[in-house]
């Protein structure tokens, strides 16, 4: 009789052992399929978090221009970045913040360059922002988009005192009075710098900052278009490496000033890689356990009918179909169980994705606080970046490629279990097997 006919009758006669071995496996692949959805969804995750946090670098240095920057925008490096050109303007048609007193550079329309004037690229990489002490209140920061644009975001103090909300119009004129700028308002900040106390020249006060695109900076600039600092945002610690290399072979390593910022990095991202590397090891305690029980039942089983593979074995039935036939009862039981698992994976699967993202949830609210917390100012500390939005649930579901691994998973555990027992006991006589039998 052929020994896959024989290992379908064996499993029909014993319904009892092979529920027992059924529910088994079905435990060790729903265990190794979930192992698999957390570590994908680990994945993705991480993914995102490298995009949206990434590790912030801020890179300066004498002579530093915005080409200069730019070409330290390597793709695949680089995911995101920003230089900043700081000019000064004359404000035409509205009056600037003024501190008064003595030695506040006289005030009002009449100092040279009352305004401070920024060119930015991504205004949400500056440290200020990057920290969350500074904040958007009304309409939207500059991206890189706005390159071409006319825009710019004003301080809300400023915004006040001239009556200015977004959609509004904004003049500016250079300190030398050749060149003008016609900006629209798209957005109002809030800085929490207080107003000094002692008086200051107006392009000193906190509420006398605004934000243009670099093109706007540089038309308003009367000297070179040197940029004070660019930061850039890549997606993990080891990328620095690279990016500081490219950084000396562009603007040389005299002088080169070279932060890299991965709190947030360390905050959010490692948690994730974590559950990543313990649902890894999950999957192989699991494998490696689901072949000790399953040998050992099998080994159990295959010594209960000892008596059996004896009267098999003295008729001529050669050994390895013996133990093909168990290899094959042991396979057939893993496929319908491997079935159950990935539906139980299908019904449930997005739940582990959702409690994954509500487990980090908290840790992610918590570093953004502490951001917060820090000093806008931008001198030499670097900030704590936050993610621009909160980071979407990882979509969790069952694929071809996450049950092909538990299959052969389980059809190599169905292999350890029904070969290393039966190799012991195949290699006794046939006469020996019928005797322990009797």
């Amino acid at each position: 009789m052929n020994f896959v006919k024989r290992a379908g009758l064996s499993l029909s006669g014993r319904r009892s052992r092979t529920a027992a071995l059924l529910g088994v496996f079905v435990v060790i692949c729903a265990l190794l399929l979930g192992g698999f959805l957390l570590r994908g969804a680990a994945a993705r995750q991480e993914a995102d978090a490298q995009r949206a946090v990434g590790v912030d670098v801020t890179v300066g240095r004498k002579g530093l221009t915005a080409d200069l920057a730019d070409r330290l925008d390597v793709p695949g490096l680089v995911h995101r970045y920003t230089a900043e050109l700081p000019v000064r303007a004359v404000p035409r048609g509205f009056t600037p913040l003024t501190s008064g007193g003595p030695g506040a550079g006289g005030g009002g329309r009449r100092e040279r360059g009352a305004l401070e004037v920024h060119g930015v690229r991504d205004l949400g990489l500056l440290l200020p922002f990057s920290y969350g002490s500074t904040r958007i209140t009304s309409g939207r920061g500059i991206g890189p988009g706005d390159a071409g644009a006319h825009v710019a975001v004003i301080e809300r103090r400023l915004a006040e005192r001239n009556g200015l909300a977004v959609g509004d119009t904004l003049r500016l004129r250079s300190t030398d009075g050749r060149r003008s700028a016609v900006s629209r308002i798209v957005g109002v900040f809030r800085d929490p710098t207080r107003d000094p106390a002692r008086p200051m020249p107006s392009h000193m006060l906190p509420g006398n900052l605004l934000y243009v695109p670099m093109a706007t900076a540089r038309r308003l600039g009367t000297g070179p278009a040197r940029v004070d600092r660019a930061v850039y945002r890549i997606g993990s610690p080891d990328r620095a490496e690279r990016l500081h290399t490219e950084a000396a072979r562009v603007l040389g390593g005299g002088g080169l000033r070279f932060t890299v910022n991965d709190k947030a990095y360390r905050d959010q991202v490692r948690p994730i890689q974590r559950v990543g590397a313990f649902a890894d090891l999950v999957v192989h305690v699991i494998a490696l356990a689901g072949a000790l029980i399953l040998s050992l039942l099998v080994t159990l089983q295959v010594r209960e009918r000892r008596g059996e593979l004896g009267v098999l074995l003295a008729l001529g039935e050669k050994k390895w179909k013996l133990l093909g036939q168990h290899v094959v009862e042991v396979a057939a039981v893993a496929l319908p169980a491997l079935a159950l698992a990935a539906l139980a994976g299908a019904l449930g699967g997005q739940r582990v994705g959702d409690a994954f993202l509500d487990h980090h949830g908290d840790g992610d609210t918590d570093s953004r606080n502490s951001s917060g917390s820090g000093s806008g100012s931008g001198s030499g500390t670097v900030a704590a970046g936050a993610p621009d939005a909160p980071l979407a649930a990882p979509t969790v579901r069952v694929g071809p490629a996450d049950l092909g691994r538990v299959a052969g998973i389980a059809l190599g555990i169905s292999l350890v279990a029904t070969v290393v027992p039966g190799i012991g006991v195949l290699r006794l006589h046939p006469r020996s097997l019928l005797l322990d039998a009797a």
